[in-house]
């Protein structure tokens, strides 16, 4: 048969063929004396043993287009064998799942057996943030926006939570309700940088403005850490030492005439990435939004929890205020629980991958913040910039 007769083959579908079956993470904390090398070898090492599988038989790395670490400075420490597959993925908050997907395609499609996916950061100190460096000229994309005052990440999101607001009615009280949500959980979790600070509703009103209508806390933490999640093969996954956990989805997207953080030049500037994403990741899954158990969303700030429910079809354009009310995210009485570790907000920022262990911990049914009988979970990474998103789903 020639190569101009081959018939066409269904497209390869990587739903349910590769499990998460290892997760490892460091301390999080404002300052860690430890490079983000050592940082991101301590969270694989712990997620290989995690998981009962030796680094010699890791033969795949995927990792952010941010990390500091390179993939041969973190093979040759790590031990491994020959690695078949490397990649890493752009756009800092929006690359968690995307690294943790790119993975599971190169596992489902024999690229390699055995996979590794990473973000180690060192952002604690004021003086490692992009924004701070005020000398560097600015260029690209930021040099229409930035020079007349859109400084930071914070800024360019307030302006967003703005017009949400005046379109839909959102109060300074429903963000309140996203952060007294998450700090709830953290503070039932040893690991967050705040699980000793309990937050109350005048705590979060009365707070100082980092760029209004966002208040302290509706900013996540700046931390130094890294976390880590080892995939391999389903049928491999059955003799690891974890109950695995399935990647039953994966989406990415970068929408039509987008611009990241400062996506203001389309007709409508609130629906961002999550609605694109969205899209394609429930046309191949088997379930769909209102069959997810617990949901990871991204929140590097508050409103991207709203934005997000409303991207990713849990709840009608405008109705996710009234969505977060009466505890609707609360783990224990929520209509959707949402970042049961305490997210990017109250855990620690680690560029959301902290979201992705949460997820998994969620379906082995080891959360400090336990969903009851959790069987699906929905994992986000950033809102406002090209993004990606995992649907995961218990073996039991």
């Amino acid at each position: 048969m020639t190569a101009s007769t081959v018939a066409p083959s269904e497209p390869l579908s990587i739903k349910d063929r590769t499990a998460i079956v290892g997760t490892g993470q460091t301390e999080f904390a404002k300052h860690l004396d430890r490079s983000e090398k050592v940082l991101a070898l301590e969270a694989i090492v712990a997620a290989l043993d995690d998981a009962g599988i030796d680094p010699s038989e890791v033969d795949g790395l995927a990792s952010y287009s941010m990390e500091n670490t390179e993939e041969i400075e973190i093979a040759r420490n790590l031990g491994t064998g020959d690695i078949t597959w490397f990649a890493d993925v752009r756009y800092g908050g929006g690359a968690g799942c995307g690294v943790v997907g790119n993975a599971a395609m190169a596992v489902a499609t024999g690229q390699c057996t055995v996979a590794v996916a990473w973000r180690a950061r060192k952002r604690g100190a004021a003086s490692s943030r992009p924004w701070s460096r005020v000398g560097n000229r600015v260029g690209g994309n930021q040099q229409w926006t930035r020079p007349f005052g859109l400084l930071r990440p914070v800024d360019e999101i307030a302006m967003l939570t703005r017009r949400y607001m005046h379109e839909y009615g959102a109060t300074r009280d429903h963000l309140a309700n996203v952060a007294l949500a998450v700090r709830k959980h953290a503070n039932r979790n040893p690991a967050a940088m705040m699980h000793e600070k309990v937050l109350t509703r005048e705590d979060y009103l009365g707070a100082r403005w980092i760029s209004e209508p966002l208040c302290l806390y509706d900013n996540c933490l700046e931390s130094d850490g890294a976390a880590a999640v080892v995939i391999t093969r389903r049928d491999r996954a059955a003799d690891c030492r974890q109950p695995p956990v399935l990647v039953h989805g994966f989406a990415q997207s970068i929408p039509a005439q987008h611009q990241t953080m400062t996506n203001y030049f389309n007709d409508d500037p609130l629906e961002g990435p999550a609605w694109a994403c969205a899209a394609h990741l429930w046309r191949h899954a088997d379930f769909g939004p209102h069959d997810v158990d617990v949901a990871q969303l991204y929140d590097a700030f508050t409103p991207l929890v709203l934005l997000s429910l409303e991207g990713y079809g849990f709840c009608a354009r405008g109705e996710a205020p009234e969505f977060t009310n009466d505890g609707g995210l609360e783990f224990d009485r929520g209509r959707l629980p949402v970042n049961t570790s305490g997210g990017g907000l109250s855990e620690a920022y680690v560029h959301g991958f902290n979201l992705i262990v949460e997820g998994v911990r969620q379906l082995r049914g080891t959360s400090s913040a336990q969903v009851a009988d959790a069987e699906t979970c929905l994992v986000t990474s950033g809102e406002g910039v090209p993004t990606s998103a995992l649907l995961l789903r218990s073996a039991r």
